[in-house]
């Protein structure tokens, strides 16, 4: 048996478990990649679902919101890719790839961009190439993270992108991540960025799909010297029915300036998590995201940077909108090893509560070892400013959409700072539409 023989401790622990063995002889690779899933399995199994004792899981306490595991999905039929072709045909523009309940689809994707090599995940660990089954097998740093392990144990399929060293890339290139089941299923998706020493790219992340999908998906970037990468990430549109997590393991070289923004809403259980490591000096690294939630959502935040590199610069800012009873998590940790001399992090979580039902929890952290750097964290959570509400509506404006102008202006700023303007005109849309859904948005043409 390919599962160790600890008893489970809960029913999803024990299906995971079922569905680990019984998926094993399918899933893509060779003797390497078979020996990092069970490695990997064995690592999740032994501590099982992370649960509120463990600290980085206290305030999302995933072993008693999971309560089974959905069936692992099947391979998408004809008929389904046919139905999600017409869907797409008219999706933004950039260099699509298509990853279906885990499973990447050609048929469905574009060709590469000059100076960009694109492989599926299944590709990749079939032809066993050493530096890419390495990066690939990367676990986050700074601690054991099971959720992790258990994508690296189950991972169906994913992309695999190279850009060459120097290479512009002008048009984002756009992975959309479809759930096409109408009963719950689970999809693992690994996927790999590989930037290039000098070159530029935009890597764009979508949900597309079932409302009752479990995803755990993972992304792990490498930035080589001197190369600038902007990342984004759109969870939203999946239904309040969903589970899905999604960790980012981030290496950055020398003199590098990345960003990554994510824009959370309308899902049931979100964890964002993102493990950023600044390797070389002088980089500049800035994760920033937006979380719209209601009912009873719950969006969970959490990073851990590290600082390696002298003369590194950090940003880390995070803004939520919270309504009805709603639940909204930022965890960030900044550790400063002893040479990172020099070091500039910031850290912010901003939190609107919009009634007396939501919960906002802030954990932010500051681990510095070293003795000359400038670093700080903070976290505000309010109302509305009743001030503002009033002039607008001494300026004729309802009160319904004084408060809608005064919400969308909160929460787009962060997508405003994007230097994508037509990404950042998509992402403004959608948080309009989040607010038409509340029953209060500002009127076509309105400006903050």
């Amino acid at each position: 048996m390919s599962a160790p023989m600890t008893p489970p401790r809960t029913l999803a622990e024990a299906a995971l478990a079922e569905a680990f063995d019984a998926a094993l002889p399918g899933l893509p690779g060779g003797p390497d990649a078979r020996k990092l899933r069970e490695t990997s399995f064995s690592k999740f199994y032994d501590a099982g679902l992370p649960h509120r004792r463990i600290e980085a899981w206290h305030y999302t306490d995933l072993r008693a919101l999971m309560r089974t595991a959905a069936p692992l999905a099947e391979a998408p039929s004809a008929d389904s890719l046919a139905a999600l072709r017409e869907k797409l045909a008219a999706s933004a523009p950039g260099c699509r790839l298509v990853v279906v309940d885990g499973v990447f689809v050609a048929q469905l994707s574009d060709p590469a961009p000059e100076g960009v090599v694109i492989q599926s995940l299944a590709s990749v660990l079939a032809a066993g190439r050493p530096d890419l089954i390495a990066l690939l097998a990367a676990q986050e740093f700074g601690g054991a993270d099971t959720i992790v392990s258990l994508n690296a144990a189950l991972m169906q399929d994913g992309v695999v992108i190279e850009v060459a060293p120097g290479a512009v890339v002008a048009e984002p290139i756009r992975i959309i991540y479809a759930s096409t089941a109408c009963e719950p299923r689970a999809s693992y998706a690994r996927s790999a960025l590989i930037v290039g020493a000098g070159a530029s790219m935009r890597l764009i992340e979508e949900d597309f799909g079932a409302q009752a999908a479990q995803t755990n998906r993972c992304l792990i970037v490498s930035v080589g010297d001197e190369a600038a990468c902007d990342h984004i990430v759109s969870m939203t549109g999946m239904g309040r029915s969903s589970l899905r997590i999604e960790s980012m393991i981030v290496r950055l070289g020398a003199r590098v300036k990345f960003k990554s923004f994510g824009l959370i809403g309308d899902g049931g259980v979100v964890r964002r998590q993102i493990f950023m490591r600044f390797d070389g000096a002088d980089s500049e690294g800035t994760l920033s995201g937006v979380s719209l939630l209601r009912g009873r959502e719950h969006a969970d935040t959490t990073l851990l940077v590290e600082h390696a590199g002298t003369g590194c610069a950090g940003r880390e800012t995070f803004k939520y909108v919270l309504d009805e009873e709603a639940v909204g998590v930022f965890q960030g940790k900044i550790t400063v090893e002893k040479e990172a001399q020099k070091t500039d992090g910031r850290m912010m979580s901003k939190a609107l509560l919009l009634s007396d039902g939501v919960a906002m929890n802030n954990k932010p952290e500051l681990e510095i070892f070293a003795d000359d750097v400038a670093c700080g964290h903070g976290a505000t959570c309010g109302g509305l400013d009743e001030n503002q509400l009033f002039y607008l509506q001494t300026r004729g404006l309802p009160f319904a959409e004084a408060e809608a102008l005064l919400l969308e202006a909160f929460a787009a700023d962060l997508v405003d700072e994007l230097l994508d303007e037509a990404t950042g005109a998509e992402l403004r849309e959608k948080i309009v539409c989040w607010l038409s859904a509340r029953g209060a948005a500002p009127a076509a043409g309105d400006a903050p």
